[in-house]
């Protein structure tokens, strides 16, 4: 048994949107407040994190404090990074494991150069960085993970495949030969921006499209902004086997 906690269910602003007054930013709902993606994974032995947002320390802070086994980046945009140096606390456990693609680890090391010094300053985070690919399976403890390349517009970056679980996020198009890697999961986890066309990620009629292709039991929408609309008119308005998660949610696998 896996148990899935999303810490944050929306877009790069976060709901609500800095200066806006529209009706998903100004709903008393808690469910319509959306901190930056962000996912914790955990079994009796495990916990992995999938991206580290600018929200981490808030989303952290509710979550008991002990080993974070390994972080798992699906991309190198500061939304699903940002978060990094507030894992210095964790580093007590021991170095932390962190898993990229050889863009995404470009990416870190100029964002966090300090951390990969020669002479690295006291208390800086202890950050031990594996370059993972597409389709190479690895092990984390007692899960076994398989990236597998989704198109954010025309940057390839990682989904992941763990166990009965397949995760998404900032997916536009997703090539025929990665399809296999996704179909039999039993709970699904994919992007739905909002309605609205977007160049780089998938609208929520696309998402839907996407996940009854996929046919999970269970798909939950995330990354979605203030245009989306209020979280419980859109999910009265899907199947009961695709939803909009929310910012909180714990999901058992």
């Amino acid at each position: 048994m896996m148990k899935l906690t999303f810490l944050g269910t929306g877009t790069s602003c976060g709901v609500p949107t800095i200066g806006c007054q529209c009706r998903t930013c100004t709903s008393s709902d808690p469910h319509d407040k959306r901190l930056r993606c962000s996912v914790l994974l955990e079994t009796e032995q495990t916990r992995l994190l999938i991206d580290c947002g600018p929200d981490f320390r808030q989303q952290i802070m509710p979550h008991p404090f002990r080993r974070i086994d390994g972080i798992l980046i699906t991309h190198a945009h500061y939304d699903h990074m940002g978060g990094m140096d507030d894992i210095r606390p964790y580093c007590q456990f021991g170095e932390i494991n962190v898993y990229a693609d050889p863009i995404a680890r470009e990416g870190m090391l100029q964002m966090l150069p300090y951390c990969f010094a020669e002479h690295r300053y006291p208390g800086v985070p202890a950050i031990q960085l594996h370059e993972i690919l597409p389709h190479f399976p690895f092990t984390i403890g007692d899960m076994e993970i398989v990236p597998f390349q989704v198109m954010h517009h025309d940057l390839p970056i990682l989904g992941y495949r763990i166990g009965s679980l397949a995760y998404i996020t900032d997916m536009k198009t997703i090539a025929e030969e990665e399809i296999p890697y996704i179909l039999g999961c039993d709970t699904l986890v994919v992007n739905a921006l909002r309605e609205k066309p977007h160049h780089s990620h998938q609208t929520l009629s696309e998402a839907v499209r996407f996940a009854q292709r996929i046919g999970a039991r269970q798909t939950w929408l995330i990354h979605s902004s203030h245009d989306i609309g209020r979280h419980a008119e859109v999910n009265a308005s899907l199947p009961a086997n695709i939803q909009l998660a929310y910012d909180g949610q714990v999901v058992e696998i």
